[in-house]
């Protein structure tokens, strides 16, 4: 009886041993898929965002709209017929309530 214990206790340390000790254990390999999973995810989202600037770049180097739009907005440019006019509010005065 005392024989079988020590012999189950063995085999059961055994296989504890087996899943779970060395040098990667069970939960360390669940870990690195994990890790690979995020990473993975991590690098499509990166290509998406890639592919989205090389879009816009294309447009900006030759779209001819794309860059009168960005000269306008970004630059204040305007054509030699316009006028453009600025309204500035005045933040330094301090009302009183």
């Amino acid at each position: 009886m005392t024989g079988r214990l020590i012999w189950g206790a063995l085999i059961l340390g055994a296989l504890v041993f087996a899943l779970q000790g060395g040098e990667f254990s069970t939960m360390d390999i669940v870990r690195q898929h994990r890790r690979i999973n995020e990473l993975t995810v991590g690098g499509d989202s990166l290509a998406r965002i890639v592919d989205s600037l090389t879009r816009t770049e294309k447009l900006v180097r030759t779209d001819t709209a794309t860059q009168v739009r960005i000269a306008r907005e970004v630059f204040g440019l305007v054509r030699g017929d316009e006028v453009l006019y600025r309204f500035y509010t005045d933040t330094t005065k301090k009302t009183k309530p």
